[in-house]
């Protein structure tokens, strides 16, 4: 499909990507706060002016990065949501996909918040169906994104399985802190 693109267009495509791998790579390595657009730029094969061709800065960079990976990560975050018949079934499948796609990918490389409004869009379907009793699916949907982020970051600092990390997660989100039956 590429080669049917002009020689101009195939070759800004490709400088792009050029960019968005050196900076995946750059900010794996030194972290976002410490990189730089010089080390961005001397990751990929370009010329230092080429990299303004493409972006302004490196939150640019990030925000395209992003936007990348929310894309492809929004239906795997989706899964087993629209089929689960319990509040219980919903809340295991959102948990352990984010566990999971925190797991391969990493901490930085997934930032949940991009999937805010499919999650509050499901949950709201949830609710019509019956799964939720009526709810503000909007703060539902921002305490689930952050718990979620949190328990991922503290199973990788720390180690831990991702079943039982979800069962719990699971459990908080349906019980509270109630103490056990």
């Amino acid at each position: 499909m590429d080669n049917l693109l002009p020689k101009r267009q195939r070759i800004k495509q490709q400088n792009r990507q050029f960019i968005l791998d050196g900076a995946r790579k750059v900010f794996a390595e030194q972290g976002y706060g410490a990189a730089t657009v010089r080390d961005i730029i001397r990751a990929t094969p370009l010329a230092a002016g080429t990299f303004y061709n493409y972006f302004t800065s490196k939150e640019d960079v990030r925000e395209a990065l992003n936007a990348e990976m929310a894309d492809a990560l929004r239906p795997r975050l989706a899964e087993g949501r629209a089929e689960a018949v319990t509040a219980e079934e919903f809340l295991s499948a959102f948990f352990s996909s984010v566990f999971a796609l925190k797991a391969e990918t990493g901490l930085e490389a997934v930032d949940l918040r991009a999937g805010f409004e499919d999650l509050r869009a499901d949950l709201e379907n949830a609710a019509q169906r019956g799964v939720f009793p009526p709810l503000d699916a909007g703060a539902l949907a921002a305490a689930l994104l952050a718990a979620a982020d949190e328990m991922a970051r503290r199973l990788a600092r720390d180690g831990g399985d991702a079943a039982e990390a979800t069962a719990a997660a699971t459990l908080l989100f349906l019980r509270g802190v109630q103490p056990p039956l």
